[in-house]
């Protein structure tokens, strides 16, 4: 039996998204791995699953290409508040997202980052603002959590860190213990950012939502930026704001690729 799916990206950040408001699919690791694969499956950074919610629109599921769970994916979300159209919220393990779909683009409240070492979470505490950590060329980062944990590298040129190869041991590093997104981010003016991601579970990606925002917290915390920048990614820039509330409101474009079915 075929399952439909739609294939979706923001900014090249590319997903399977799974309709399972009405009826469940179940999305064992094992499954998980195979549909993610871009050779023996359908490819994707990430595979979506819309299932019910008692407290919004829809609960939206993240998995990795390795089969695990992700709290939080800004792209992600604005693939599925394009597809459910106008104002919307979106439940996931990370929080309530607030969104507003209107054309191809998308703009997210994302909520208000935490800076707590508990939050984020570390293996222990100590100052997130200016971590006393390094790893080769990369050191002293700021840890934010969005939902889901960062840690940003300001750097003088973020293309020419070697992020293929510090992203793993950085990722996997028993400091943090529900492992971390990587941003290596180089602050162009007090308005924009130029930015690199090695995410968590999925490695090098064009895009990341949640990691453009959290980079834009560190750098709002270090003084660095304004209230508003665009932060430049290699697929493309997001415009992040932050409100009066604290909360991070990011904007970006969406698009579909293809419709498909697969035999799971």
């Amino acid at each position: 039996m075929s399952t439909p799916f739609l294939k979706m990206h923001g900014l090249g950040n590319d997903f399977a998204v799974f309709d399972a408001r009405d009826v469940a699919i179940a999305m064992p690791l094992e499954r998980v791995r195979r549909l993610a694969d871009r050779r023996r499956g359908i490819g994707c950074d990430q595979l979506v699953l819309m299932e019910p919610s008692d407290k919004a629109d829809v609960f939206m599921r993240i998995f990795n290409p390795d089969g695990s769970e992700a709290e939080a994916c800004g792209n992600a979300t604005r693939c599925v508040a394009h597809l459910l159209g106008g104002s919307a919220t979106i439940e996931t393990r990370g929080g309530l997202l607030t969104a507003v779909a209107a054309g191809e683009g998308v703009t997210i409240d994302m909520g208000a980052p935490r800076f707590g070492w508990e939050d984020i979470p570390l293996a222990y505490a100590m100052d997130t603002a200016d971590m006393p950590l390094g790893w080769g060329e990369l050191e002293r980062p700021t840890a934010v959590s969005m939902g889901n944990p960062h840690a940003v590298f300001f750097v003088s040129d973020c293309d020419a860190v070697p992020l293929e190869q510090l992203g793993p041991d950085i990722e996997h590093d028993p400091v943090f213990p529900q492992r971390v997104n990587v941003n290596v981010a180089t602050v162009v003016t007090r308005n924009r950012i130029r930015l690199r991601v090695w995410e968590r579970g999925a490695g090098l990606t064009l895009a990341c939502g949640s990691g453009a925002c959290a980079t834009f917290a560190a750098a709002r915390r270090r003084g660095l930026v304004d209230a508003i920048a665009t932060v430049q990614l290699p697929g493309g820039e997001l415009g992040i704001a932050e409100t009066k509330a604290g909360t991070l409101v990011m904007t970006g474009p969406v698009a579909l690729a293809f419709r498909g079915e697969t035999d799971l």
